[in-house]
């Protein structure tokens, strides 16, 4: 099946007309190359044959995007070919701008409609006053109400400088239907969406990807809390950051370690090919306490920040394991204006570990990798002698449990309660407090409540399903007597939902969400992550690590690692 797979995404580009670009010798010298060129000639046969033969005419595009598709899909989820239509997708990676211009904002579908998610601060959407919630109707003279999102996006996009007409339904509102002539622009989204000196002295910075433009906007950041006296302390945030640029993640490791410095290796098929990247720069704080904040999608360059940082003790890493991906890849032109993103090498950061948790080229009988049991990774040192291993990604030297949320609290976000109230309370309050101020009253909390139809709302009520289990089960198993019954019928009551007092039981979490939600319409991203911030645990307890220079110097020495990770 595979064999088949390689033989029909290659020779689909020869079917079309295409090159395919050699990577080792001119000619098959070995049974590996004879056996390539071998299945090429024979699928380049079956196309021509099927094409002269079958009875219907078949569709060369779809055959062939499936085909390619099926090709990479042995190889590993990021090598990735994109024809003339979708590169610009790739362009939107490395540079974080679009290929086309729109109004600026998240558009989402719902109930067959589409709607604005949120608008993006500082762009034309946002500085027209479109709103989160506001379903739109119209689109210059095309009546969208009742149009999917990927239909009415298409329409919001094009040339820049060019005027839109977008008509909107708001929620709550007297003036239900509004318009707004917007002209369109090109916008990138920032790699620091928010910075500031939060709680006095800790200079925090918010990173989402690595572009090219990402280096510079650390380094603003740095440069503006070096003029702060007050800062003493900083915190990086990658939570989340799926990563980007390997060139990137070298700039910035370089403001905080000296120059020189090596960052990371990589090395491709042939041990020639082996490139060692150093930082450039003077730091701008070689010496300040720093803490970086990962997770599990904290990845690729993120973990050669982190983990450059950890393997040279320049930063406690303070979170969950993150992702675990350590390979790189690079971009080949492709016939057609085309373009392949191909996995060249695998990095190794300054103990000499890889970090990738997958085996993509030792996969399972079904197909599937898994992932590497710590038992197989091996123990690598940092710079002052702490043990750390490869495979699997980062281990933080501090985890932080970040806790599941409850099922009423996913439901209540998923069906839009929260967000559907956040739209009311924005639409009917000109202003709320700083981001930082802002909290969800009783007042705000008990509206909420009532804003909420106990009819519609859907969640799962775990214990009275094990309740009605229990009964089956005793029944079936031949336990069911007086006594049981009894037993059971006296705990029903005890585990029968009510809504309004898992809504009280929950309200700590819920209000986060809610307050997240209700602050972010009225600062956009920024409002939404002050208040994650605010009750941040990994946060607190960076903070609580840098404040102290006795817990930081044992958090990052060798004979407290496993006390420290507790």
């Amino acid at each position: 099946m595979t064999i088949h797979k390689n033989i029909l995404s290659i020779a689909c580009m020869i079917a079309a007309g295409g090159t395919v670009f050699p990577l080792g010798a001119q000619a098959p010298q070995t049974s590996h190359d004879a056996a390539v060129n071998r299945n090429l000639n024979t699928f380049n046969s079956i196309v021509k044959n099927v094409e002269m033969a079958y009875v219907d005419t078949i569709r060369p595009k779809e055959a062939f995007d499936a085909a390619i598709q099926a090709f990479l899909s042995t190889v590993d989820p990021y090598t990735v070919y994109y024809d003339s239509e979708s590169r610009s997708e790739l362009t939107q990676m490395t540079t974080g701008e679009l290929d086309y211009a729109g109004i600026g904002s998240f558009i989402m579908q719902r109930d067959s409609a589409a709607y604005i998610s949120a608008p993006i601060e500082g762009t034309p959407s946002a500085k027209a006053g479109i709103r989160s919630g506001d379903q739109i109707v119209r689109v210059d003279s095309v009546n969208t109400s009742r149009m999917g999102s990927e239909a009415v996006s298409k329409l919001l996009r094009g040339v820049a400088g060019t005027p839109v007409k977008v008509t909107v339904r708001r929620p709550y509102v007297t003036d239900s239907i509004l318009t707004f002539d917007i002209v369109r622009s090109k916008y990138a989204e920032p790699s620091v969406p928010y910075r500031d000196v939060i709680n006095g002295n800790t200079g925090y910075i918010r990173l989402t990807q690595f572009i090219a433009n990402s280096g510079k906007d650390v380094r603003e950041a740095l440069e503006a809390f070096q003029k702060n006296p007050a800062v003493d302390k900083i915190v990086l945030d990658l939570r989340g950051n799926g990563g980007g640029l390997l060139e990137a993640a070298v700039d910035i490791v370089g403001n905080f370690v000296p120059k020189g410095t090596e960052v990371l290796r990589t090395r491709g098929k042939d041990a020639s090919t082996e490139k060692i990247y150093k930082t450039t720069r003077t730091p701008i704080f070689p010496d300040i306490p720093l803490a970086v904040l990962i997770d599990g999608g904290s990845a690729s360059a993120s973990e050669i920040t982190a983990g450059a940082l950890q393997d040279l003790d320049r930063a406690v890493l303070v979170g969950s394991r993150s992702y675990g991906k350590g390979l790189v890849q690079s971009t080949l032109p492709m016939p057609y204006d085309g373009l392949l993103k191909v996995t060249i090498a695998k990095y190794y950061i300054p103990s000499g570990r890889l970090i990738q948790a997958l085996d993509y080229s030792h996969r399972n009988p079904d197909g599937s990798v898994a992932r590497t049991p710590d038992s197989l990774t091996n123990v690598y040192k940092t710079l002052h002698g702490r043990e750390v291993r490869d495979g699997g990604g980062l281990k933080p030297d501090v985890e932080v449990e970040w806790g599941d949320i409850s099922r009423l609290s996913y439901n209540l976000m998923k069906d839009f309660w929260i967000f559907d109230y956040a739209n009311k309370y924005a639409n009917t309050h000109p202003s709320i407090p700083s981001a930082w101020d802002f909290e969800v009253t009783d007042e705000i909390y008990d509206d909420f409540k009532k804003s909420i139809d106990p009819s519609r709302l859907e969640y799962d009520k775990v214990c009275e399903e094990l309740v009605k289990k229990l009964r089956e089960v005793a029944e079936q198993e031949g336990y069911m007597n007086d006594e049981t019954k009894n037993a059971i019928d006296s705990l029903t009551p005890l585990l029968t939902h009510n809504l309004n007092k898992d809504l009280d039981t929950k309200r700590k979490e819920i209000s986060e969400y809610l307050g997240a939600e209700i602050s972010s319409r009225y600062y956009f991203d920024k409002g939404k992550l002050i208040q994650d911030l605010k009750n941040d645990p990994a946060l607190k307890k960076a903070e609580e690590i840098l404040s102290d220079k006795t817990l930081l110097s044992k958090t990052l020495s060798p004979q407290n690692q496993t006390e420290t990770s507790k």
